[in-house]
């Protein structure tokens, strides 16, 4: 059985990142802010404009995941994050552009996450779980039901005639495989896999399993099943084991 210590290590690893990179977003965004503080309507009291900024960014995402990218309007994101719509089109531009800015931003902490549980000295299977427990920490990360991904919830239903989404989903799942591949080479190299074994080809089985996972969780599968069909899915893929 995977040590509770791990499950607790992802989740920390997810939180951290997505701190530091709120705090980062938030540094960069200060000039940027500056430059249009005419245009936008003023900031609240006791609130610097980056802080706010990244504020509505967050409570766009969330609203984006709970209806959707076509399914929220721009009035609806205005009011979730408290900004006028014009004082949105100031910051972020339109609709489309504040959910490529959403969408971009989840692949940044995903993506980190994932390549911060995989780059460990953890044996082969204990780094693929802790993957995964990553994974589930984000997919269980809101209030109420299990949301999921933030790209297949949101971003699969619009990229056959959404060439800029098409464009991020498909790097983002590439960026996944070779996350995978490395690792599986790595222990290749390290002898933890068969000489004979086909990195690539597993790396597309994990990157499947994590979909699946995504999947069965937005559609209200409960934590513990998907955390058992991940250590089912990593027995078999380590079964190219030495």
């Amino acid at each position: 059985m995977y040590p509770d210590a791990a499950i607790k290590s992802a989740t920390l690893i997810f939180i951290t990142i997505h701190t530091n990179m709120r705090v980062e977003h938030a540094n960069r965004g200060s000039d940027d802010m500056a430059r249009k503080k005419s245009e936008t309507s003023p900031a609240r009291r006791g609130r610097p404009p980056a802080y706010d900024a990244e504020t509505a960014l967050k409570r766009a995402t969330e609203t984006f995941w709970r209806t959707g990218y076509s399914g929220t309007s721009l009035d609806k994101v205005a009011a979730a994050t408290g900004m006028s719509p014009p004082s949105l089109y100031a910051v972020f531009g339109n609709k489309h552009a504040l959910y490529l800015e959403a969408l971009a931003r989840y692949w940044e902490i995903s993506l980190a996450a994932t390549r911060e549980a995989l780059a460990g000295d953890h044996p082969l299977d204990e780094a693929l779980i802790l993957a995964y427990d990553v994974a589930l920490s984000i997919y269980f990360s809101g209030k109420g039901a299990a949301r999921g991904c933030f790209v297949v919830g949101t971003a699969v239903t619009e990229v056959a005639e959404d060439a800029a989404i098409r464009s991020s989903v498909a790097a983002g799942l590439r960026m996944i495989d070779a996350d995978f591949e490395a690792r599986f080479r790595l222990a290749q190299d390290k002898g933890e896999l068969k000489r004979d074994a086909d990195p690539a080809a597993l790396a597309i089985l994990a990157s499947a399993t994590m979909h699946t996972i995504a999947i069965r969780a937005r559609a209200g599968a409960r934590r513990s099943e998907l955390r058992e069909m991940a250590r089912k899915a990593v027995d078999v893929i380590c079964g190219c084991r030495r």
